[in-house]
């Protein structure tokens, strides 16, 4: 991992942060602080971190909303976001990520633990495929970019969470095969993620939705998991 990744903390208690700050900047990492999401949004778009840590409690908006808003925007849809909060509970992990939260670290932390998580996202970015057109994959009437992160069904193009595209790309690569949740999980995020088997049937169910009648062709194998409809 390079020392150069610059990382924006965005979390309204002092002492947190400086605790953060204080663990990545031994690790070479350079920082940004905002102590509202508001600023932090600002910071985001002036900046363009390579990483931003994300507290979910905030004063005004607050993490799942300002999560929403980096995701929705353009210039900032790419930059992976880490959650902060003392909230464990499922609904809280399956809302994050539904917005494309790379991952979710519940307080209190360890800072070992923080840095390894920010380290890990971070090599998960460098390896995403270059732009090519040979990366377009066309099946059924969907059209598939990795390169640019692009979704179309019918020449129309919907818009996706990060995480929603990965399960969508590594279904569609393998039609007619059968995954579990689990194995879908550590494909498009890696092992040992924090996720739940709920949380992957939320986002096939929000997958469906945004893909209306094309979302037939993700089909439900009672009792093991996901595939993508054969083509044969």
């Amino acid at each position: 991992m390079t020392s150069s990744k610059h990382i924006l903390i965005i979390e309204d208690e002092e002492d947190i942060r400086e605790l953060v700050r204080y663990n990545l900047e031994r690790e070479k990492f350079k920082i940004s602080e905002a102590e509202s999401g508001e600023v932090g949004l600002e910071s985001a778009v002036r900046e363009l971190p390579d990483l931003i840590l994300l507290d979910l409690m905030l004063p005004g908006k607050d993490g799942m909303q300002i999560c929403r808003e980096l995701k929705q925007a353009g210039v900032t849809r790419d930059i992976p976001v880490v959650m902060m909060t003392a909230r464990g509970e499922e609904s809280d992990i399956v809302a994050g990520l539904e917005l494309g939260a790379e991952d979710y670290v519940v307080k209190p932390f360890s800072p070992k633990v923080l840095v390894a998580r920010v380290k890990t996202v971070l090599r998960r970015k460098l390896v995403t495929p270059p732009t090519s057109s040979d990366d377009v994959l066309k099946i059924y009437d969907l059209c598939i970019h990795p390169g640019r992160h692009e979704v179309t069904v019918k020449e129309k193009p919907i818009s996706l969470t990060a995480s929603e595209f990965g399960v969508l790309h590594f279904l569609a690569r393998r039609p007619g095969w059968v995954f579990t949740r689990y194995q879908i999980v550590d494909a498009v995020h890696g092992e040992d993620y924090p996720v739940t088997e709920r949380s992957v049937d939320v986002q096939i169910v929000g997958l469906r939705k945004k893909m209306g009648k094309a979302g037939e062709y993700i089909e439900t194998v009672r009792g093991i998991g996901y595939r993508f409809k054969d083509t044969e």
